[in-house]
């Protein structure tokens, strides 16, 4: 796997997928061309590993997912649906270790932005997530996160601009795009967040920086100790050490940025880090 790739999924043998209640083949799924999250990205998820053949950290991840649609107005099901579904469909698909998705739209709806007055369509689906390789390169882009907008700090599916981003990164042999906000502090990635050394210590951007809450963020902080910091996009590439955190990445140290090497990949900060969270991994399913 050369540096510009991210990890591959497998070719898919049959696929079990879950919506609105139902475990289904994914070639027996049907999601109506009038629902709001294909039309205009109505809608919110969650990315989850599969840890153990349980869904890592689930608590945490359908809080987020609430709070989410709640300030998105999109209704969801019930938790506990949410997390039988999990379940099910990790084990459906012989999953002992992977990844997760629950997505949650507002329904179907009129071609435009106006919604209907349907209910939500929910799906899990479930795939092998193959390794990243040890150490990582990220790019640094022009285009910036708006820290006021309405969608600053949900997970919805509006990842027009992260995948364009994110081209342009694999492009220069990097795997992560990461963007400033609009006021030129240091935010966040494409689908990662990310902390830094800044004088012997762990420092992370803030929420009001505009940067989602990722699950693996917090669990870092609460397990470092790792300050909320607001810093400039420059600092990045100054840094001693730096790291991404996600849940496909866990903690993932970064040896260049823009093309630039950083001193030293993985740090002892970062190392710190990542043995931390290897044993809560190890050691606990919903932390």
């Amino acid at each position: 796997m050369t540096e510009a790739q991210t990890p591959a999924e497998a070719p898919p043998e049959t696929r079990t997928v879950w919506i609105n209640g139902a475990l289904l083949p994914e070639d027996e799924a049907r999601i109506s061309p009038f629902d709001h999250g294909w039309l205009v990205g109505d809608a919110v998820f969650e990315t989850l590993a599969i840890v153990r053949g349980m869904p890592f950290a689930a608590r945490r991840h359908l809080r987020r997912l609430a709070y989410s649609a709640e300030h998105l107005g999109v209704a969801l099901p019930d938790a506990d649906m949410l997390r039988e579904a999990m379940v099910a469909v990790a084990a459906a698909n012989g999953l002992e270790e992977g990844r997760l998705r629950i997505t949650v739209s507002s329904g179907t709806g009129p071609l435009g932005s106006s919604r209907g007055d349907s209910p939500p369509t929910a799906t899990v689906a479930a795939t092998p997530q193959p390794p990243w390789p040890a150490t990582t390169a990220v790019a640094t882009m022009d285009w910036t996160i708006n820290e006021r907008s309405p969608l600053a700090g949900l997970k919805t599916v509006s990842y027009g601009a992260n995948v364009r981003a994110l081209a342009e990164a694999i492009d220069t042999g990097a795997s992560e795009a990461i963007f400033a906000n609009t006021q030129g502090q240091l935010c966040e990635g494409t689908g990662s967040n990310i902390f830094l050394a800044d004088q012997g210590r762990l420092i992370t951007p803030s929420l009001a920086s505009g940067c989602l809450a990722g699950v693996t963020r917090q669990l870092v902080i609460e397990l470092t100790g790792a300050l909320e910091k607001d810093v400039q996009l420059e600092a990045l590439a100054s840094a001693d050490e730096a790291f991404l955190t996600s849940t496909t990445r866990d903690v993932h140290p970064i040896h260049a940025v823009d093309g630039r090497p950083l001193p030293s990949a993985p740090g002892p900060l970062t190392q710190a880090a990542a043995q931390a969270f290897a044993r809560l991994k190890a050691t606990q399913i919903d932390p």
